[in-house]
């Protein structure tokens, strides 16, 4: 039976196994490089992904659980040419070193700013503090989520 939601504002099924981890269907189904195999159980942040408004880990989630949702990805939030407020942010901050975990950070900061629009830099700091860097970019992530906070994303 297919499973239907929308990515990125398109409508789309997938005949997946209802339990195969959305991760696994955006990223081989769908194409999607965003979302990143990170850790498997939910606890990098690397896979992050919005249903709806709110901040999940696609490794963690069913395909079944967004059935008739909204999901957006890394590339729903802009694109290359014209990238959203906050990515464009990341890009003058410099804020990635290897950049693996950028995805889940941008995911995580996008839909904290849509709850918090002005934040302290100690509010970023928590809601940032269940996405792992390995490479110690944090300060230049909170930069980045300053700048677009002033810049008014929401």
């Amino acid at each position: 039976m297919a499973i239907s939601f929308h990515l990125n504002g398109r409508p789309v099924s997938t005949d997946a196994d209802p339990a195969t981890p959305l991760l696994y269907v955006l990223r081989d189904e769908f194409q999607l490089n965003g979302p990143r195999f990170g850790c498997g159980l939910g606890q990098c942040g690397c896979c992050t992904v919005h249903v709806g408004d709110e901040a999940v880990r696609s490794c963690s989630v069913p395909v079944a659980g967004v059935a008739g949702q909204a999901v957006t990805t890394l590339e729903g939030l802009g694109t290359p040419e014209h990238p959203s407020v906050l990515q464009q942010a990341f890009i003058d901050e410099q804020a990635a070193q290897c950049g693996y975990c950028t995805n889940g950070m941008i995911m995580q900061a996008a839909a904290f700013l849509k709850q918090n629009p002005h934040p302290t830099e100690q509010e970023i700091r928590q809601a940032l503090a269940n996405n792992l860097c390995r490479c110690g970019t944090h300060l230049r992530f909170i930069r980045a989520i300053r700048r677009a906070a002033a810049q008014g994303v929401s």
